[in-house]
This record gives structure tokens, sequence and C-alpha cells, in this order.
């Protein structure tokens, strides 16, 4: 979560016309415009997928040039989606500090970023990776943009399910750089993630839905009761779980993914349904304990993938 500073909702901190803006801090503020620790989870997923996709150690040249590529077009969808939301930005806690809500980097400046991101990573990924990796890359960030930021999130509180699809594309692409093509074992890790984001984000939603409530975001946690939340989140971890596991008896993993898959799995359900026993108990406020699953979706997610890179070695 982002510290802010304790000030009334809506009020924005911008930096007056002719007012310094030091240069390190706009590099900074530039930098933060792309959301560099949500690119690190999307690169999590990308470059185990190239191990498996290549059976053992991939073109590394063809790693850092896919990682690059993935760093710009995610960032340049992130630049583009604080320019879109900066009216919702100003009015909630954990996002007042964006650049865009500061002043740090103007809106126009913002939307210029991330345009200019997105070209050149497009540009990137089809002259040194391949053109499919750069039309998957594309889509990703149009959805992203359009789909999610510009149609769904202010309008339905499946905005998260459906958005979603954008960060499970680095799978995708990830296969992709490598053959230049698609499989199955692509398709079932994209069902994985899919599944995955909203258990992994309806509990962080919980914990801040008043922030939401306030924007008008219907988030599922702002428009129904913390055992409705719950019990999805069981629904979806469920899906989730069963999915990892199909890909050995397709022939795509071997024991070592399985295992991983079975335990990190078998975790994730424990406290999702221990998530769904405190909502149904009326327990609220801090002793919900929501944010313990949201922090192990990460865990998760990075663990069953490392696997993903790790099994190809072992078979």
């Amino acid at each position: 979560m982002t510290a802010v500073e304790s000030r009334p909702a809506g009020v924005v901190l911008t930096p007056s016309p002719g007012g310094h803006r030091p240069f390190g801090a706009r590099v900074k503020a530039f930098v933060a415009l792309t959301k560099p620790r949500i690119i690190e989870l999307l690169l999590i997923t990308t470059v185990p997928v190239m191990f498996l996709a290549a059976q053992g150690v991939p073109d590394l040249r063809l790693v850092l040039a896919t990682c690059i590529g993935g760093y710009l077009s995610a960032g340049g969808a992130n630049a583009l989606n604080m320019y879109i939301d900066r009216d919702i930005d100003a009015l909630m806690d954990r996002t007042a500090q964006r650049p865009l809500v500061t002043g740090m980097v103007s809106p126009r400046e913002g939307l210029v970023f991330g345009v200019t991101l997105a070209f050149v990573s497009t540009l990137w990924f089809g002259l040194l990776v391949n053109w499919l990796s750069a039309a998957l890359a594309l889509g990703a960030l149009l959805f992203y943009v359009v789909v999610y930021t510009m149609i769904l999130k202010r309008r339905t509180a499946q905005n998260i399910v459906w958005g979603g699809i954008a960060g499970c594309m680095p799978v995708l692409i990830g296969w992709s750089a490598v053959t230049d093509s698609m499989s199955w074992a692509a398709v079932i890790l994209f069902l994985v993630i899919f599944f995955w984001t909203p258990p992994h984000y309806w509990p962080l939603s919980m914990k801040v839905k008043d922030d939401y409530a306030r924007v008008g975001v219907p988030m599922l946690p702002v428009i129904a009761s913390n055992r409705t939340v719950a019990r999805q989140i069981v629904v979806y971890s469920w899906v989730m779980v069963g999915v990892s596991l199909l890909l050995q008896p397709l022939g795509y993993t071997g024991w070592f993914y399985t295992a991983v898959a079975l335990a990190t799995g078998g975790w994730w359900l424990w406290e999702a349904h221990a998530l769904q026993a405190r909502a149904k108990a009326g327990v609220t406020g801090g002793k919900l304990k929501e944010m313990r699953l949201f922090h192990w979706s990460i865990t998760y997610v990075s663990l069953l993938f490392v696997a993903v890179a790790v099994d190809p070695f072992l078979r």
C-alpha cells in the first residue's frame, strides 16, 4: 500500500505552473507511471513459459528482448490507464500520490508517454522477437486500456474477471517468443492466470472497498457482502487449482511441477476456505485477515511458474 499524506479526499497536490519539478523526481515519476511492481509480476509469468516452450534454456538474448518489450508494452498500458483514471485516482487514498494526481507529470505528458511506449514496444517485439508476439502484446495493451479501463472498470463488478485477460497475455507472449506459434500448454497457463486474477485481487478490494465506493467503481466487495465475495474467491480458487493440474496429463510437465502445483494449490485452498469461514462468521476489519490470501497469491504464482521453468530439466 502507498503511504499518503493526511488530507481531504479529492484534494490534488499540484505544483504551481512555474513550480520547480526536480529532474530526478521527474524521472521517478515517469517510471512510476509504468507501475514497475506490477510488471515484475507479469515477467514472472513470461520467462518461465519460455523455458517450458524451449524444453530447456531458451536463447538468453531472446529472453532479454522479450522482457524489455514486455516492460515497454505493459508500461505503456499502465501509463494510459493512469491517464484515463486520473480523476478517480485523485479521490482514492491508495492512488492519491500517483504522478498525474500530484502534477509531477502533466496529463498531456502522460498520454504522450503511454502512446510512445505502445508504439515502440510493438516495433520492438516485431523486429527483435516476432510479429506474433508483437500482435499479442499490442492486443493485451488495447484490451487493458480500452476494454478494462474505459469500458468495464466503472460499469460492472465483473471488471477484474474479464479485464484480467490482459494480465494473462504475457504467458502467450512468452510461448510465442520462443516458438512463433501457440500451444495448449500456453492456453492452460493462460487459464491459470485468468482464474487466479479474481481471487488475487478481490482480497485487496475488500481491504480498500471504501476507496472504490467513494469513486463509484463497482468492485465486487463494494456491491456484495464479504460472505458473497469469499464464496466467489473459493469457487475461482478451486477452478484455478484444477486447471493448473492439467499440464501433466497432457504431457507438458512432469512430477516436479505437479508436486509444486499440488502443494501450493493446497495451501491456497486452505487460505481461501479460512477466509470464507471468517466471512461467514461475520468477522470484519483487521480480524478478517483478507490480505493473507492476497500476499499468498503472489507467492503462489511465483512458485508455480518457477516450477514451470525448472520442470523441463528434471524430466
